[in-house]
């Protein structure tokens, strides 16, 4: 029996407009009615998070920056940052290739290392409260999340690789959209925030649905029972997932939910 869905946002949950379906808000409702969880899991920060899910913010669960803030019923019990000393190795190393632009963010700001126009707006790097940057911010600031911009699709998996040989020790690269790198502190990923909201709500991995489309939910989908790829998801996360579904413009997680629904009540 299913108890918790586990979903990511921008390409999965989301429509073709980055919004979220009106269906959806029911759906969560009903679902928790009915004792199945729902949590989203999300590169996005939990302040914008919470904007997206108004209606039923505290009838849901959040693993927001990838994994970096876990909150369980509007209480939180996870924050990692990013080490001080490891995002000045990244920013030093993205300052190589002319390619590369950093954002870092904190709990509300984007700080961008280059300027605004130097950066596409895209998914869940829509880059909320951005200030321009010229260097990292003292220790006494929380990172929580870091994302790279690259000007060409081309460079991508080129310039992911580059970071990994530089910056191995410290973070995982991730392919995030078609022109965006996510570090990800060694360690920390929405797999380890899924863990948190099962532990507090005494949920089993086979107990868990989890839906995806990109790199960043590679982890999440190789740790839960059932699995669930988006059609327009990449290849790799294709290969790792018990199914492959719709789209998110056929609104496949609802329609997922739907079935969970029915399967409880």
């Amino acid at each position: 029996m299913i108890k918790l869905i586990a979903s990511d946002m921008d390409g999965t949950l989301l429509d073709e407009n980055s919004q979220v379906p009106p269906e959806t808000y029911e759906l969560i409702r009903q679902l928790r009615a009915h004792g199945v969880h729902f949590v989203v899991t999300s590169g996005r920060r939990y302040d914008t998070l919470q904007e997206f899910f108004r209606p039923v913010v505290d009838q849901m669960d959040f693993v927001a920056s990838n994994g970096t803030q876990v909150f369980v019923d509007g209480t939180m019990v996870d924050r990692e940052v990013f080490s001080h000393a490891a995002v000045r190795r990244l920013e030093a190393t993205v300052r190589l290739f002319d390619c590369l632009h950093l954002v870092l963010y904190d709990r509300t700001t984007s700080f961008l290392y280059d300027d605004t126009d130097k950066y596409e707006r895209e998914i869940d790097k829509d880059l909320p409260n951005a200030e321009r940057a010229t260097e990292v911010p003292g220790p006494e600031v929380n990172i929580i999340k870091a994302s790279i911009f690259c000007d060409d699709e081309a460079y991508l998996m080129d310039m992911a690789y580059a970071l990994g040989r530089e910056l191995g020790d410290d973070f995982v690269f991730a392919p995030s959209g078609k022109k965006w790198i996510d570090p990800l502190p060694i360690g920390i990923n929405k797999a380890t925030g899924i863990k948190q909201v099962m532990a507090a709500h005494g949920i089993s991995a086979e107990e868990v649905m989890a839906f995806g489309d990109a790199m960043n939910d590679y982890e999440i989908l190789r740790f839960v029972g059932r699995s669930r790829a988006m059609g327009n998801a990449r290849y790799g996360i294709k290969q790792v997932a018990e199914e492959t579904i719709g789209t998110n413009v056929e609104h496949s997680v609802q329609k997922a939910m739907r079935e969970v629904l029915r399967a409880v009540e």
